[in-house]
């Protein structure tokens, strides 16, 4: 994670030299579940759980209507699984996107698309179980010794869309895939994937 991060700083240090660069920041609700399997049974989906994204974005300009966008994010991820015990599994992830952005002129702003991977970092997070109204709250335990556990490290897919107005302000729908199995001593018979989408609002800062 050190090295994606100290590329990513790289990269933006020399597209600035070259590149029209806006600075912005964005922030809305995100909704998460997983998909895994334990112990080679069948795959299964979690419901949703309800999280928050934020953090800050520069927009590195490659070409006309053409954009690369890394930014650092705060995300909130997991699901809730239910049955004879309802667990909510919570995890706060430190997420790096690098989309590729269109953003054509429509109107009096821009549409834009982008594409592209993230890479993520846990940073903590919870299992609540809750039976018959009793409630007990653990720390994700972080690692690859056992299948109690989750790897800190997750990437994955991203795709974006919205609209940007002329005066700063945009809107969007965002969606992460994760494609990395995150469950400690994790094969095909033991799996935990995140998947998340949500909607978002922002603002952009003039470039130089």
């Amino acid at each position: 994670m050190k090295k994606v991060l100290l590329s990513v700083a790289v990269m933006l240090i020399a597209s600035a030299s070259f590149a029209q660069v806006k600075f912005g920041v964005t922030a809305g609700p995100s909704f998460s579940s997983y998909t895994g399997k334990t112990l080679g049974g069948s795959k299964q989906t979690s419901k949703l759980l309800t999280g928050l994204r934020a953090g800050v974005t520069a927009d590195l300009q490659l070409a006309d209507e053409f954009f690369i966008q890394p930014s650092l994010l705060y995300v909130g991820k997991g699901g809730v699984s239910k049955g004879s015990l309802d667990l909510k599994t919570r995890i706060n992830y430190l997420e790096l996107p690098i989309n590729f952005m269109y953003k054509p002129e429509v109107g009096d702003g821009n549409l834009f698309i982008g594409l592209g991977p993230y890479f993520a970092y846990g940073l903590g997070g919870k299992n609540e179980v809750s039976q018959n109204g009793t409630k007990v709250s653990q720390d994700i335990s972080w690692g690859n010794d056992n299948v109690g556990q989750l790897k800190r490290f997750d990437a994955g897919a991203n795709f974006q869309v919205g609209y940007e107005f002329p005066m700063g302000f945009n809107v969007g729908l965002h969606t992460d895939l994760g494609l990395v199995n995150i469950r400690g001593k994790g094969d095909s018979d033991n799996t935990f994937k995140n998947t998340s989408f949500g909607v978002s609002v922002g603002y952009k800062f003039g470039g130089r």
